[in-house]
């Protein structure tokens, strides 16, 4: 993109924020034009605009993922499409736009970056790095966060696509968010992508996953396995009577 690191910056940073919401909203409809060439009937959500249609089958997108990391010319931004068919992502394309490559995954047929196949680590939580999502001033987010750290490596890129892109590649090892501040698009497609390449995601508390439940482990199967199980689980799972 023409704009990436290349946005003026004002002494209030004004400039910027209203140049890059605008360029925001246009990469919006650009792709709502380009993925209902596919078929009409598909639904339409994105995060500028909301709602453009729904259906049984519906497109989820986040233009630009990492607003200020774009604007700085950080490669931390991508934009973000998932596709939701009855409430399950049947398929997740993340485009990392300074590095201009394209992670995919099709439910059942594996996850990909361009052509190269996608795999999870196989590290244990000792030696693992971990995205941790939450809102520190929740005493109990803090508290689960300091729990957390005792087992393994924490680390916040702001954005959650790059974060689920380095997990399906093995360079990061997992992420939990915990009342998170992202939305459905910050995390649906990333979802499909860490478990085509391997990995397991559920709802804390829950061996299920629902995109729109934004309290979830997302990890490679060993850190998922130590961080559920035991009696020293900091994410137990809730087993249904």
């Amino acid at each position: 993109m023409p704009h990436f690191s290349n946005v003026a910056h004002s002494k209030h940073g004004t400039n910027a924020v209203s140049v890059f919401a605008e360029l925001d909203r246009r990469t919006e409809k650009f792709l709502e034009a380009e993925l209902g060439k596919f078929s009409s009937e598909i639904g339409f959500i994105g995060e500028e605009f909301g709602v453009s249609s729904e259906a049984d089958t519906t497109w989820l997108v986040d233009p630009i993922d990492g607003t200020g990391h774009f604007i700085r010319g950080l490669p931390f931004c991508q934009v973000m499409i998932a596709l939701v068919e009855k409430g399950q992502v049947v398929l997740s394309v993340i485009h990392n736009i300074a590095d201009d490559e394209t992670y995919w995954a099709v439910r059942g047929k594996g996850a990909f970056c361009e052509d190269r196949r996608l795999s999870v680590s196989e590290r244990p939580l000792s030696d693992s790095i971990l995205a941790f999502e939450t809102r520190m001033d929740d005493p109990k987010n803090y508290a689960t966060y300091l729990a957390l750290s005792e087992r393994a490596n924490s680390i916040n890129f702001l954005t959650s696509g790059i974060e689920f892109c380095m997990i399906a590649s093995g360079k990061l090892d997992g992420k939990v968010a915990l009342k998170p501040y992202g939305k459905d698009w910050d995390f649906a497609p990333g979802s499909l992508l860490v478990t085509e390449a391997g990995g397991l995601a559920a709802n804390i508390g829950s061996r299920e996953y629902n995109y729109t439940n934004h309290d979830f482990l997302i990890a490679n199967r060993i850190v998922f396995q130590e961080l559920t199980e035991g009696d020293s689980a900091v994410f137990p799972i809730e087993e249904q009577s």
